[in-house]
Formats: C-alpha cells, sequence, structure tokens
C-alpha cells in the first residue's frame, strides 16, 4: 500500500529521515480497463493504482510482486517496464521527502480472480488502510480519477495508448 506521492505510514526502504521514498506499481489492463486501488490512508480517500514500498534489499519486480500478492492476493508475472517519475515530486505526507515511483505492466492468470467492486470506495468497514479494487474503464477515464499527481501522469498515458494511438505493453494481453 502506499502512494505515488507516499501515503502510508509503513516502515520501507524510505526511513521516515530519508530524502527519498522509492514506491513501485502496477498496472493491470483488462478490457481497456485498469485495475485502481481506492484506499483510507490517514482519514484520506485516494484513488490509486495497486503497489506501495520498496523494502530494503528488494528487487523493483520483487516489490511489485510482493505488493500483488498481499494486496491483490494473486500472482503478478511478465512484468514490463512503463514509467519512470521524471520529475521532482514532494510526499504529500511526508515533508521534505522526495517520491520516485516505478511502474510496471503485469498480467495474471485470472483477472476475474480479483474481488473488485463498481463502487468507490466500497469498504466492508471504515477504517485506517481500509483498500477495494475496481475497474476503471479507460474510454471514459479522466486523469482526476486518479488522487496522487505522478498516477495522473501514467493514467494520462494510458488513456492516450488505449484511446487508439499506440497499445503499449500488455494493452491487449488480457482482451479475452
Amino acid at each position: 500500500m502506499g502512494e505515488a506521492g507516499d501515503v502510508s505510514g509503513e516502515a520501507t526502504f524510505a526511513s521516515v529521515n530519508a530524502p527519498f521514498n522509492i514506491r513501485v506499481y502496477g498496472l493491470l489492463l483488462h478490457k481497456d480497463r485498469i485495475l485502481v486501488a481506492d484506499e483510507l490512508i490517514k482519514g484520506h480517500r485516494i484513488t490509486k493504482f495497486p503497489g506501495g514500498g520498496l523494502e530494503f534489499g528488494e528487487g523493483l519486480k520483487d516489490c511489485l510482486i510482493r505488493e500483488i500478492r498481499e494486496e491483490v492476493g494473486v500472482e503478478a508475472f511478465d512484468l514490463q517496464h512503463f514509467y519512470t517519475t521524471d520529475f521532482f515530486q514532494e510526499s504529500a505526507f511526508r515533508e521534505g521527502q522526495q517520491i520516485i515511483s516505478i511502474y510496471f505492466t503485469f498480467l495474471v492468470d485470472d483477472p476475474f480472480a480479483i474481488p473488485v467492486s463498481t463502487v468507490p470506495f466500497n469498504f466492508k468497514q471504515t477504517v485506517e488502510d481500509e483498500e477495494s479494487f475496481r475497474w476503471l474503464d479507460l474510454s471514459s477515464a479522466m486523469v482526476e480519477d486518479v488522487t496522487l499527481p505522478i498516477d495522473r501522469v501514467v493514467l494520462g498515458m494510458l488513456i492516450g495508448r488505449i484511446g487508439g494511438r499506440d497499445g503499449g505493453p500488455h494493452a491487449e494481453a488480457q482482451s479475452r
């Protein structure tokens, strides 16, 4: 869990005093839709891509595979680099900390095995760190559909690619 602007309080590679916070996020595309996570973190409702903080000793892909297993409950495979933050973004929750986010597209065996809702923030209970997932239709998506600044850049890229200009990695791989 966490942010492309760091929303979690979890202990990751970036300690509270570290100047950089490295985040790794997954982009699961299925039938021109993208999986998003709705989270309640520190009292804020945040829509983001699944993923989270890099832990010490962990590789980027290993981090994302772990995060997808922990958060979504499925095994991610065939990770393909999509984007790395190329501008300065300060953490929304830790002053003086710069966020570096790396995004990968990935596949899963069965996208229908992911528990999703059609309602945003459809939590079983309203407690800290609650999370639910849903599919966002890229044909009608707007960058404002996600909360965090780096996620908005990435969603804009996805909207452009799915909109017919470039399918990108895995754009049609799970179109069944």
